[in-house]
């Protein structure tokens, strides 16, 4: 049973279509790159998997069941999706790392911090950060941090890669690549011809709101 099924799915914004008749299936333990020119849907796209937005033609199934069938706060623990241009709340680093432990009203857990922290070459000097001070990369870095801290079956990425450095670069792949075998399945937006194909099993390129191809890779 896959992942996610998408069946003849369409979505249209003040009578614009963004995306027509997009069907595709991601299995457990898939690497998928989504390609395609700004415009042609990418984004949308993966806040259709994660319910962030509803088709408004066609259907959407989780692990067998119709999306709409799923509370927003059980789906989300399934599904995570980072963003291209991270939001941050609250006044400190600290703030944002506290919610996903208050929502299951679990302890903060500092190791866990620390072991990403580590991961994202992040000094835990920055805990106690005022998010208003933080560069572009650093924001995408604490949010990737924040939605790993409990690891989804399925995460969506929206190319959380273009504000940061070669170094940073080759740090959040190798990390995201380390997610994906140990189980997670990858959804990948990138503009970045090389990294589509570096670890992807699959790559889909949109074009004009449609799928143009679906390639499967290995």
């Amino acid at each position: 049973m896959p992942l996610l099924d998408f069946r003849n799915v369409s979505f249209a914004n003040d009578g614009k279509s963004i995306l027509r008749n997009i069907s595709f299936v991601a299995e457990a333990g898939d690497f998928i790159s989504i390609i395609g020119s700004s415009g042609s849907g990418k984004s949308t796209l993966l806040k259709l998997c994660s319910h962030l937005i509803s088709p408004t033609a066609g259907n959407i199934f989780y692990k067998g069941v119709n999306m709409t069938e799923y509370s927003p706060t059980e789906l989300r623990k399934g599904i995570s999706y980072c963003s291209q241009f991270p939001y941050l709340f609250g006044s400190s680093v600290k703030d944002n790392l506290d919610f996903p432990f208050f929502i299951r009203n679990m302890p903060f857990n500092e190791s866990r911090v620390k072991e990403l922290f580590s991961l994202f070459n992040i000094s835990f000097t920055f805990l106690n950060a005022d998010v208003q001070n933080l560069s572009g990369g650093e924001k995408q870095r604490i949010s990737l941090v924040r939605t790993l801290l409990f690891l989804p079956e399925v995460l969506l990425l929206d190319e959380v890669t273009s504000s940061l450095d070669v170094e940073n670069i080759r740090m959040v792949e190798n990390a995201i690549s380390s997610l994906n075998r140990d189980g997670i399945t990858i959804l990948w937006i990138t503009h970045d011809p090389e990294q589509s194909q570096k670890y992807a099993n699959k790559i889909i390129t949109l074009e004009a709101g449609e799928i143009k191809s679906l390639k499967v890779l290995k």
